[in-house]
């Protein structure tokens, strides 16, 4: 059995629920039923550890009962893409509000990675339709939601709702990827997805970075001073503000 405190801002008083973990992935979701907490949504992104391409967000509201319990469903990472696919459908079918955030590379290096995540957590949960009542989001904590909220460790393995955003945001993103490929196949996006590889790496040291290359990661910087020329364009936000720091080592 695991307690869960469950706050909102200074002023609410978080009851004091029991999360009954044979109550399998839907146990958070059933404890805030019991609260009085109705449309639980769950959240999560896809992308964090890629140096290349966007980070995708995503929130969704299951269903209560058994529409809700979905067959098979699980952490995106460790089912296989046909799964997910499948999945997908799935979730997309049976939800009452799903959305997706689809932050750039050019925001991730203008803002920072967990300043994007946090305003692309924040903009997936408010364009839900019907909105949520309360919150749940892999992790870490996302303030500013305008719901009571809570960050449930390994939510992507645990929670149903946060699982069902896994798999959204992973499916979305791998799409978004192989297309990137059509335009700088030399890269193979369609393969790693933006992750660092020995074959992208190699890319990376032989081409230097494309437009979809995250410019504040270590190894994108390392390509871009090892010999390759970068644009002042490359190297400020749109307003004029510093993305990156080229000092050489």
């Amino acid at each position: 059995m695991a307690n869960s405190s469950l706050r909102s801002g200074p002023a609410f008083r978080p009851p004091r629920l029991v999360v009954r973990r044979e109550a399998g992935l839907c146990a958070y979701e059933s404890a805030l039923a019991r609260a009085g907490f109705d449309r639980v949504a769950g959240a999560d992104e896809a992308g964090r550890g890629a140096c290349a391409g966007p980070l995708v967000v995503a929130a969704c509201i299951l269903p209560p009962g058994r529409r809700g319990q979905i067959e098979d469903l699980d952490d995106s990472k460790l089912l296989t893409a046909a799964v997910r696919e499948r999945l997908y459908g799935e979730i997309v079918r049976r939800a009452v509000a799903y959305s997706v955030v689809i932050v750039p590379a050019r925001e991730i290096d203008a803002y920072g990675l967990h300043v994007a995540n946090l305003a692309g957590m924040r903009r997936a949960l408010a364009t839900l339709r019907p909105q949520a009542r309360y919150a749940l989001t892999d992790g870490f904590a996302v303030p500013g939601v305008g719901v009571p909220a809570t960050a449930v460790w390994k939510g992507d393995a645990t929670v149903a709702c946060i699982a069902a955003a896994s798999i959204l945001a992973k499916v979305t993103r791998d799409a978004i990827m192989t297309d990137l490929h059509q335009h700088w196949p030399e890269y193979d996006f369609a393969q790693h997805k933006g992750y660092v590889t020995p074959g992208h790496a190699a890319a990376l040291a032989r081409l230097g970075p494309c437009a979809e290359h995250r410019r504040r990661y270590i190894n994108v910087r390392r390509a871009m001073r090892d010999g390759f020329a970068v644009s002042d364009n490359d190297l400020v936000d749109a307003d004029g503000r510093a993305m990156v720091s080229l000092e050489m080592a």
